[in-house]
């Protein structure tokens, strides 16, 4: 069997659907042919995720408990103080995360904003952690000024196919998405960037996904693979959901297509059995969101974090 061990930028989509429907035996054997060959050490980065501004966005995405359009009991708050940041990254490190990803339920950033996050990206890189934000999209010169601050990651993620994203998301473009990712990229950022499995699309869009991804360039640094949250209250609140075989093929085709890049088991680990969360990890994830919240969902705590790498014989190395 042939390995890619290096990123394309030329597959295409038909390739891709080829390798996601391999029998799961194959497409497990090339996946994990791919990460041996990249990431020798084995190590499971371990992400802490916080939401420094939660609810009251004006967007309508489907899954997402934090739009204004939706009823979720979910109540708006202000911009968290430094301080209260800070601790949370300080106890993130010390209990052995290596990236510190803070998160805002806004539309876009907006430039009275952006001081106080730049504050913030700055005092977590001094306490020696890799930062990440996501903020919604940003306009010309903000890359430039969190790159200034000490941004590693922007995440923004696709969510989806370009063909199924108007059926999830209605208050922004595909375009819109990519415009900000390029604004990051041009900047100097590294790219977070995946999307949601399990929102009612098809195999095909799954496969679409990863193909939008793979045209970036460079590729995504970091790729989220987020299994859907139902939330009550959503659209999405009432999905199916998702089979676990499902995320791990999904899982060990990112593995393939991005060699070289986190690929991050991301939400949706809560409704996971131990079994299933070794299996994506067995399949080429290398990357996980630990404490016991995302953003606004739970998560599992540090000690099922702990027994589940130790089961896979994960470490967590730095990245």
């Amino acid at each position: 069997m042939t390995t890619d061990i290096s990123p394309r930028q030329d597959w295409t989509r038909d390739e891709i659907a080829a390798v996601y429907e391999l029998p799961l035996d194959q497409l497990l054997a090339r996946a994990l042919a791919v990460k041996a060959a990249n990431w020798k050490d084995g190590a499971v980065q371990k992400s802490q995720l916080l939401s420094i501004k939660t609810g009251g966005c004006p967007e309508d995405c489907g899954y997402c408990s934090q739009s204004a359009k939706f009823d979720t009991g979910l109540k708006a708050e202000k911009l968290l103080p430094l301080d209260e940041v800070v601790e949370t990254a300080r106890r993130a490190k010390a209990n052995g995360a290596d990236r510190f990803c803070m998160g805002a339920a806004w539309r876009s950033l907006k430039d009275r904003d952006l001081p106080k996050v730049a504050e913030m990206i700055s005092a977590v890189k001094a306490e020696g952690l890799e930062t990440c934000v996501t903020l919604g999209m940003l306009e010309e010169g903000q890359a430039e000024a969190l790159k200034a601050a000490g941004l590693d990651y922007y995440n923004h993620n696709l969510d989806t196919s370009r063909e199924y994203y108007g059926d999830v998301v209605s208050t922004r473009t595909y375009d819109d998405r990519l415009e900000t990712l390029g604004r990051a990229r041009m900047a100097g950022i590294k790219l977070c960037c995946g999307g949601i499995l399990g929102m009612g699309e098809s195999r095909a869009d799954r496969v679409g996904l990863i193909h939008e991804l793979s045209k970036l360039t460079p590729h995504p640094e970091s790729v989220p693979v987020n299994k859907l949250v139902p939330i009550k209250g959503t659209p999405l609140g009432n999905s199916a959901e998702l089979d676990t075989l499902e995320l791990v093929r999904a899982i060990a085709a990112c593995r393939i297509v991005f060699p070289k890049s986190w690929v991050r088991l991301s939400a949706g680990r809560e409704s996971m059995s131990p079994e299933g969360q070794a299996l994506c990890l067995l399949a080429g994830a290398n990357s996980i969101f630990v404490g016991d919240r995302l953003l606004t969902t739970p998560n599992p705590g540090m000690d099922k974090d702990a027994k589940l790498l130790e089961s896979v014989g994960g470490s967590c190395g730095e990245c």
